[in-house]
């Protein structure tokens, strides 16, 4: 079934086809600070990423993909909420139309031009394909990207390949590089128990949503807008609005490390 953000195959249409996708831990969700609960017991979070892990950046016709070797512990992310050592597996980006929506997570009202995510599994299962079928076999990582003046030049790595890339199924070498050079000067987060935010939707993730945004231009969010859901020989289609809207948050507890 291929799914996608249409109105025909879009987030209100994959119940349909994924059940789960109507459960009581979806995501993402809207965080509000009147219900968010200081956690002091939560513990700084840690990543110590090996940039030679890095292989390759793709389009699969829903996102940009940077994907990295997760055949032992070389990059890893622990502490926080986390019993143990998550593998980085891939990072990914959703994004808008336009500058100001493009964030699935919601802060108080406000969603950002676009949010990261840094996807690890648990190593204590014995592949990736199993981990997601347990509670705690997912840890993702997210970072808002807001727009503004003095934009992040690590972004820029990233955005280079964007050129040979720029058609669904194309692929390229994206060899040295460590994510942690995106992440933001405060670690404070919030985290919860949630689920993937595409198809199946499933239940197995603590989020890990970092406060404090990364700062890009609105060319390098163009950039992004300037893929295309299609394959080459097919008409262009711009890839945007690849987000999910929120999700009930039910009885769910959003705890705050600060």
């Amino acid at each position: 079934y291929p799914w996608g953000y249409d109105s025909d195959n879009g987030p209100d249409q994959w119940h349909k086809n994924y059940p789960i996708a109507k459960g009581r831990h979806q995501s993402p969700i809207e965080i509000n600070n009147k219900e968010v609960h200081y956690d002091r017991s939560l513990l700084p979070w840690f990543a110590s990423y090996d940039p030679g892990a890095a292989k390759t950046i793709l389009n699969n016709g829903k996102t940009c993909r940077v994907v990295f070797d997760d055949s032992f512990d070389r990059s890893v992310l622990r502490g926080g909420p986390l019993p143990g050592v998550y593998r980085l597996r891939q990072l990914h980006f959703h994004w808008g139309v336009s500058d100001d929506h493009g964030s699935e997570h919601v802060v108080n009202g406000v969603r950002y031009a676009g949010e990261l995510h840094l996807l690890h599994w648990n190593p204590k299962y014995s592949n990736y394909l199993d981990a997601v079928r347990r509670t705690d076999g997912i840890a993702v990582l997210a970072i808002f990207l807001q727009v503004g003046k003095t934009p992040k030049p690590e972004m820029k790595r990233i955005l280079e390949e964007i050129n040979a890339i720029k058609t669904k199924g194309k692929e390229a070498p994206f060899p040295n590089f460590d994510p942690s050079v995106l992440f933001p000067k405060s670690h404070d987060y919030w985290t919860y128990h949630g689920s993937f935010t595409t198809p199946p939707c499933e239940e197995c993730i603590t989020w890990i949503v970092l406060r404090e945004p990364i700062i890009v231009s609105s060319d390098q969010m163009a950039k992004l807008r300037s893929l295309s859901k299609n394959a080459e020989n097919e008409p262009d289609l711009p890839l945007v609005d690849n987000w999910r809207p929120t999700q009930p948050r039910y009885f769910r507890m959003v705890s705050a490390s600060f």
